[in-house]
């Protein structure tokens, strides 16, 4: 029979708030998938007209800026419980290091590394109530040395440090820290990346020798693709809903299995795949050559 007291407690759902959710990325996709799993999931995102696909699924929509401390505290101040936080929103950026925009560079670590813990610290109070989860959305690259992704996987490698020292830290208040080690999935990222204004090599680029094989590495191509963006969601929707811990690291996206193999030191990938991967070994035909 069912219970009409007002003072009974009503169970809650579980609820999530995912930034970077915009329509065909990873967090839109871990939004759905989380959504149909039965939690009550904020899908956030800094412009409020690319959150359409989640709208579409029904899922509370809330526009965030996670590099404005004003944009935070305004989100925060409307999510009355939190029970599992993925800071995912992040950017790509692709060039060599002789290359580099330096003022870029650090915008990329403003978005994939501080805007991480900023939202962390935001949202703490919440999380030690819930005895939550923070999940960083890290990646695979953070592991590995790749030509003309240094800035992306050194603020990668900085977030998953950061995610260890955090899941040290926080483990004595009962807040667990899970770090998704994401290999590639199929998303809008890179072709974002390809349209920007920086994605190609300048006029002057020690590059040049090898112009049109360095820029198709910097879009991605060659790298394999064969896991979908809702495939991975329903992965890690699974991971992180076990009954027992979530594990504290998760290794999914295309080949996961593999990248989390040859992350086991010292075996590792060898150099002359690296070069042939990422164009390198063209590069020094050319150099040769000239």
């Amino acid at each position: 029979m069912a219970n009409n007291d007002p003072k009974s407690p009503v169970p809650q759902k579980r609820t999530v708030l995912i930034t970077g959710c915009s329509d065909g990325g990873l967090g839109a996709a871990l939004a759905i998938a989380l959504h149909e799993a039965g939690l009550h999931v904020y899908a956030t995102a800094r412009n409020p007209s690319k959150l359409s696909q989640v709208q579409a699924c029904g899922i509370e929509t809330m526009t965030l800026d996670v590099l404005s401390q004003e944009s935070i505290s305004a989100a925060v101040a409307k999510v009355p419980q939190l029970d599992i936080l993925v800071n995912n929103a992040g950017a790509l950026y692709s060039m060599p290091i002789s290359d580099m925009s330096i003022p870029k560079a650090k915008e990329l670590f403003d978005l994939n590394v501080w805007s991480y813990l900023t939202m962390t610290q935001a949202f703490l109070p919440l999380l030690r109530q819930s005895k939550g989860i923070v999940v960083n959305q890290t990646s695979s690259a953070g592991l590995f040395a790749i030509a003309f992704q240094s800035a992306y996987n050194a603020s990668k490698a900085a977030m998953i440090m950061f995610s260890d020292c955090m899941r040290q830290e926080l483990a004595p208040f009962g807040i667990r820290v899970v770090d998704l080690k994401t290999s590639n999935a199929a998303t809008n990222n890179f072709n974002n990346q390809s349209h920007s204004p920086g994605s190609k090599l300048p006029p002057d680029s020690l590059y040049s020798i090898a112009r049109d094989t360095v820029e198709k590495t910097m879009r991605g191509e060659g790298f394999p693709m064969e896991v979908t963006a809702e495939q991975w969601a329903k992965q890690v929707a699974q991971d992180l809903l076990k009954k027992e811990n979530p594990p504290a690291n998760i290794w999914r996206g295309t080949k996961g299995w593999v990248a989390w193999l040859t992350s086991i030191r010292p075996f590792a990938l060898p150099l002359s795949v690296l070069k042939k991967m990422t164009g390198l070994d063209v590069v020094e035909q050319a150099v040769r050559k000239h």
